[in-house]
């Protein structure tokens, strides 16, 4: 998966003289490589899945099945995973999920070369992935913040980071086809064997950490959420995250459908799917040099440019148009993550950064979910364009509605 400001005017850009990179620093640079690789393996996954289960497993029912023994654990565990993220060290949690998530896709590769294995154990596999990555994320925050100074070049770090996971979801469905030419077995040891490399770049990592005060688990998961709770400019934006994704799964369950009957086929699903990924990717490379005066502000805003492609969709806009749009908003989101997550790092205390961090995940991914669910009913009681309007008028209102909130206005001002 993925806030605060004053006003439009107030939230524009201004391009100071960027920072020192921190991949000139090892730290970061063994941080950088090690996400980057895991992030490769997290991309080629799900492809390897499908025609994994396809040749000769089973159908589309089973590919659910696996992607929800994945999801369902990932959610559940969410809260726990950032207890565990403040209690112990960042370093420490990101090798250790790294060397279960090797495990389970080597046990996967193992058990196709020996033959067709039974559904049951990809299902096993894939929620022992799904229980490591709810531990992995939250967890990465501040993984970030120990191995980068607090300064403008952290927002340079987390640029750098999405721009990786833009790269990675680009080049992820290539990357499989090319390792699915020598087998569906072999793409999962590949997989698994990139998962332990990643361990091993960030296992010389040393962060600094700041262990939060041992109570029981009620105790510290009420802390998160109080922290959550108490400022208006972190949960307002998070409802509109959370509405963004549900959008999201709308656009990805509709989408697809309208460019088969409406748009010309398969190829402009395709050239849609591409301009987002290659928006993502802009996005994220640009918030390397922009400094907002208002980073939470102007990122929402940002992501409220996401009622647009889903509108002109509703309104069979012409397929340029479309893309344009598509490519835009996506834009918004590579914009918005780094901003987003810089200044959750920097007005977030240390001892409490990855339990608030999970709650953010939790509730955003959660919100796709029902969006797959919904958007369907929806088309078949009064069809697509409902849907796609009702999403496009939700993004806008709770995206730009952030603004009435006082924090999110006054976020970045200096103290009175």
């Amino acid at each position: 998966m993925p806030s605060p400001g004053s006003s439009p005017a107030t939230a524009a850009s201004t391009l100071d003289a960027p920072p020192r990179h921190p991949l000139r620093a090892r730290p970061f640079q063994l941080l950088f490589a090690g996400r980057s690789l895991a992030l490769l393996g997290d991309a080629v996954v799900p492809v390897a899945l499908a025609l994994a289960v396809l040749d000769g497993i089973g159908g589309a029912g089973a590919i659910a099945l696996l992607l929800g023994c994945a999801m369902v654990p990932r959610l559940l565990l969410l809260p726990l995973g950032g207890v565990v993220g403040d209690r112990i060290d960042a370093r420490t949690v990101a090798v250790a999920t790294a060397l279960v998530r090797a495990a389970a896709q080597l046990f996967v590769g193992v058990r196709l070369l020996a033959g067709s294995p039974a559904l049951w154990q990809l299902a096993v596999a894939e929620a022992v992935g799904g229980v490591a990555m709810a531990f992995a994320h939250p967890a990465l925050s501040p993984l970030v913040t120990g191995a980068v100074p607090e300064g403008p070049g952290r927002q340079r770090a987390n640029a750098a980071l999405s721009a990786a996971a833009s790269a990675a979801r680009l080049a992820g469905p290539a990357l499989a086809g090319v390792l699915l030419l020598a087998g569906p077995g072999w793409a999962f040891l590949a997989v698994g064997a990139g998962y332990v490399l990643s361990a091993a770049l960030l296992a010389p990592v040393r962060v600094a950490h700041l262990p939060a005060p041992r109570r029981s688990l009620g105790a510290d998961l009420r802390e998160g959420w109080s922290e959550v709770r108490s400022r208006d400019w972190y949960w307002t934006s998070l409802v509109a995250h959370s509405v963004w994704n549900g959008a999201a799964a709308v656009m990805a369950t509709l989408g697809p459908v309208l460019a088969l009957s409406e748009l010309g086929g398969e190829g402009a699903w395709i050239a849609l799917s591409t301009a987002a990924g290659v928006g993502l990717l802009l996005g994220s490379l640009a918030a390397d040099r922009v400094r907002p005066r208002n980073p939470v502000l102007t990122g929402n805003l940002a992501l409220a440019s996401y009622a647009l492609p889903l509108a002109l969709l509703a309104l069979s806009a012409p397929l340029w148009l479309l893309i344009g749009a598509y490519g835009l908003a996506l834009a918004g989101l590579g914009l918005l993550n780094p901003l987003w997550e810089t200044a959750v790092q920097q007005h977030i205390p240390g001892p409490v950064l990855a339990r608030v961090v999970s709650y953010d995940s939790l509730l955003s991914l959660a919100a796709m979910p029902v969006g797959y669910v919904l958007a369907p009913l929806a088309a078949a009681a009064w069809g697509p364009q409902v849907p796609l309007l009702a999403a496009a008028g939700l993004v806008a209102a709770a995206c730009a509605g952030t603004a009435a909130a006082p924090g999110v206005r006054a976020f970045g001002r200096p103290a009175r």
